[in-house]
């Protein structure tokens, strides 16, 4: 089974920046009790209070998936609906 990485930067509308780190800090609490989660960690940028990254690690791609499909992710998607400026997902394979 191949380990997924997955970055995945988040950038808030400058006025709802708390809002965002709210839901996204509920996220990380609701995501470390699945156990298909390796690590699931929260960063914000130093320079821009907006933009949010995940550096996340999977078991598979397909639990991957499965947490996508989750509950905790569909509530979040809800809490920040028109909270989000942009949001990128890069999926990554370590190759050393």
């Amino acid at each position: 089974m191949t380990q997924l990485t997955i970055i995945a930067n988040i950038f808030a509308n400058t006025d709802k920046i708390d809002t965002v780190k709210s839901a996204l800090l509920l996220l990380v609490e609701q995501t470390h009790k699945e156990p298909r989660c390796v690590t699931y960690t929260l960063h914000q940028n130093n320079q821009d209070d907006a933009h949010f990254v995940f550096y996340e690690n999977w078991q598979s791609y397909e639990l991957w998936q499965q947490h996508m499909e989750a509950q905790s992710i569909k509530n979040y998607l809800a809490k920040v609906e028109g909270c989000i400026a942009s949001f990128t997902i890069n999926e990554l394979t370590a190759i050393r």
